[in-house]
């Protein structure tokens, strides 16, 4: 059975980064429903907020009136910085003109020893920044260099091509940046006068809606943003044998690649400790009061500028005797070997974010093993003895001292085979709904099968001749969506994973209508066991898995550990060969156009529509059902006659008011249901639905028309209520929806648990009733506007209101 763990590292998973020009600001990068389609369809065309113009229009708008750009959207005050508190002391929002004389972009290039952090606690988004300076291309593609303090200044930068759960988006900012005594507060440069570091962080610190959001986290997380690729996490103990190789290929291919190390206590940098901010920025503030600038024991003579002080390191990262600390971030930045005495040792490159506190131990700047090197290896490993973060440390001490690895790769297959090979990408946009589709995991057999379904058909084998197994090699990644934008409405990470399952045409069977195969029930997931499924659950923003299964149908089901949580996600397949990935019995969102089929038409149902096998009658029992129903409606009649003149009066016709005492006298009778009776806006429902006329009242036999309908929607409803409370579950609501004929999309089932579900998810006779009312009036008018019965329809504004 399914176990949940309390991460304490992320491991992320993301595709291949292909360049976009999409723009967008901190409000329009969540990456709405159906953002990652225009992603991948139109991936050059900018996508840009109806109330946001383009960094090249915005730009040119402040040069033409000569003005500093001042950001609307992350305005530089409290509110920008932290959510759950405030400051104990005042910041200044200074631009780097006020900061220091001639500032500058970049100086000399961007790379991995320009990132010194702050207080923040950030090290995993300023390790992935050290990861992201080694490959320049994908370097300029986040941050372009053509952005100067001198040539057309305006106060105003922009950082593209930030993936957000689909899209690339251009994140503009301006270049206002909080100090303390006229230091940075957060990350700076090494260099005083170099501002992209401390640029790139306020625009993703925009991008999730402030600074304090960006406290604890996962390297893997900021390396998909920058590149949308796809993580694998090892845990090192338990990692492969050829963990050095799979390294190798890593940074050979242009991966980025970090690790860390569990501190005693199981804390390490992946978690996001409840810090007190105020606790943080009064250690900051006595640090640069006792000690403007320390004094390192590195002599800087001949360097052109001079390192900024770099705070000390947070409260819950410790530094060992080794010099390496425990719950904090270091980029991987070489993996060599070189010979050593004779041998080939294996060695490692990492990188403190920092700028400082590195290893002391064998391999270490000043490591003695240096002497036996000769020069052009050294040249060739660019050993220097500066303290600026980076260091090399040998292959088994890696292993000895590390405890996790995660390799952000930019295509999904790079770790696998020497050759480079095209992976098919499937991309899923979903979300678990409260009382309809956050079923949680397999331990909770009753809602599990409610949980969306992504059927997956791998088609064919990969093409590996030293395989001998017909395999299909593919990888799965769950994402949950927006968690930490949201972290200051209380939203955490949930606890997520997936399983999956192998299916046939007779497991789908019992589901299929006219060939479209619909959710699978809960009795197949209690009576068959999953083929692959994450290893754990796990309360990480991605959880991803390499699978080898033979070529067959499956069907993924992503889901939070956890039963009624509500949340977004993505569910992303990466294959080697073709395969097809798409959500069961759901359908895309798009502009106001209805798709239905024909032969799947939603019927009014019967009393009498369940005889006979197969809903077939002979003719000896249809003739026997008719007597007996024209004897049972000639009695109902009598009754119903009785009541509706005596409400009615002359002309025979109710109104809402008169129709809901006529049905609550009716439903007294039946003692088997509880029920409070009708409300009156659901007998309003009803008189639109039988009103032929528009009258806004019902004669009889509209009436007894209607009765008819909601008899078979009782027995219905009495199915599903088996504990004769006169509620039914919510989650039953699809089953319940299906028998009676109608058949919609995922997104119709959450709307309909959102609208008629109760705080404790249950629905209600009258609510039950009132829904299915609108269901057919909605349908009977698609079928009327359905003309040449196509199956869709296009409607103006006043043709909508036919639906409401």
């Amino acid at each position: 059975m399914p176990t949940a763990i309390n991460a304490a590292v992320a491991r992320q998973t993301a595709a291949g980064s292909v360049p976009s020009a999409t723009i967008g600001t901190t409000e329009g990068a969540g990456g709405g429903t159906g953002g990652i389609y225009s992603a991948i369809i139109s991936r050059n065309q900018p996508i840009i907020s109806v109330k946001e113009k383009t960094y090249e229009e915005l730009h040119k708008k402040c040069l033409e009136k000569n003005i500093l750009y001042e950001d609307p959207d992350f305005p530089p005050n409290e509110s920008s910085l932290f959510y759950s508190q405030k400051s104990p002391v005042k910041f200044e929002w200074k631009r780097p003109r006020e900061i220091c004389e001639n500032p500058r972009f970049i100086i000399g290039g961007a790379n991995r020893t320009d990132i010194c952090q702050g207080e923040l606690g950030n090290c995993w988004f300023l390790a992935a920044i050290a990861c992201l300076t080694l490959n320049k291309k994908l370097l300029c593609r986040v941050i372009p260099h053509d952005q100067s303090f001198i040539q057309n200044y305006a106060g105003i930068f922009h950082f593209q091509q930030f993936w957000r759960y689909g899209d690339w988006v251009d994140v503009v900012i301006d270049d206002c940046l909080p100090t303390y005594n006229n230091q940075l507060v957060f990350t700076k440069s090494s260099q005083r006068n170099e501002f992209w570091s401390a640029l790139l962080e306020k625009a993703y610190a925009k991008l999730h809606g402030s600074y304090e959001a960006l406290k604890g986290g996962n390297t893997t997380e900021a390396m998909e943003d920058f590149t949308g690729g796809v993580t694998e996490f090892y845990e090192i103990k338990d990692a492969p044998k050829d963990i050095y190789k799979i390294m190798k290929h890593a940074i050979d291919r242009g991966s980025l690649m970090a690790s860390s190390i569990d501190d005693d206590l199981g804390f390490c940098y992946g978690s996001a400790p409840r810090t007190d901010i105020g606790e943080l920025i009064a250690r900051m503030v006595k640090n640069q009061e006792n000690a403007q600038m320390t004094q390192p024991t590195v002599d800087y003579q001949g360097m052109e500028e001079r390192p900024a002080w770099t705070i000390v390191p947070m409260q819950y990262e410790t530094r060992m005797s080794c010099g390496l600390v425990q719950g904090h971030a270091y980029s991987v930045t070489a993996v060599e070997e070189v010979v050593f005495k004779g041998e080939k040792i294996r060695l490692v490159r990492l990188r403190n974010p920092w700028g400082q506190v590195e290893w002391n131990g064998a391999w270490s700047d000043k490591s003695e093993v240096w002497d036996s090197v000769n020069e052009a290896e050294k040249i060739r490993l660019q050993h220097k003895v500066v303290e600026d973060g980076e260091f090399w440390i040998s292959f088994q001490d890696f292993m000895r001292h590390f405890t996790k690895l995660e390799i952000c790769n930019l295509t999904p297959d790079t770790l696998e085979v020497d050759k480079f090979q095209t992976w098919t990408v499937s991309i899923n946009e979903g979300r678990w709904v409260r009382g309809c589709s956050a079923g949680g995991c397999r331990n909770y057999p009753d809602t599990f099968w409610t949980n969306p379904q992504y059927r997956l058909k791998l088609l064919e084998e990969d093409d590996d001749p030293e395989d001998e197994e017909v395999i299909c090699s593919f990888l799965v990644a769950l994402m949950q969506k927006n968690r930490r934008k949201e972290r200051k409405l209380g939203a955490n990470l949930y606890t997520i994973g997936f399983a999956i399952y192998e299916v046939t045409a007779l497991d789908f069977a019992p589901c299929i209508m006219h060939g479209t195969k619909h959710h699978l029930q809960k009795d197949f997931f209690l009576y068959n066991a999953s083929k692959a499924r994450s290893k754990t659950y796990i309360n990480m923003r991605e959880i991803s898995e390499r699978f080898r299964l033979p070529p067959s149908e499956y069907v993924i089901i992503p889901s939070t550990y956890d039963p009624h949580q509500e949340g977004e996600f993505i569910l992303r397949v990466f294959s080697e060969k073709r395969s097809l990935s798409e959500v069961i019995h759901s359908h895309h969102v798009a502009p106001i156009i209805f798709v239905s089929d024909r032969a799947n038409s939603n019927k009014e149902l019967t009393a009498d529509e369940n005889a006979g096998k197969d809903g077939e009658k002979t003719q000896a029992d249809e003739k026997k059902h008719s007597s007996t129903k024209a004897y049972e409606e000639s009695e109902e009649q009598k009754q119903f006659r009785n009541i509706f003149r005596q409400i009615a009066g002359d002309d025979m016709e109710i109104n809402a008011e008169e129709l809901r005492n006529v049905l609550n006298n009716v439903v007294k009778k039946h003692k088997d249901l509880r029920s409070e009776g009708f409300e009156l806006e659901s007998c309003r429902s009803m008189i639109a639905l039988m009103d032929t006329d528009g009258s806004g009242k019902i004669n009889f036999d509209e009436f007894r028309h209607l009765w008819d309908k909601i008899k078979s929607w009782q027995k219905i409803f009495k199915r599903y209520d088996t504990d004769h409370s006169g509620t039914i579950n919510s989650y039953e609501m699809r089953n319940a929806v299906n028998d009676a004929g109608f058949r919609l999309n995922n997104q119709l089932y959450d709307i309909i648990t959102m609208r008629y579900a109760d705080k404790n998810m249950n629905i209600d006779f009258d609510s039950f009733i009132c829904c299915f009312v609108r269901l057919d009036a909605m349908f009977r008018a698609f079928h009327a506007f359905d003309k040449d019965g196509d199956g869709i329809i296009k409607l103006n504004v006043l043709e909508v209101n036919c639906f409401m």
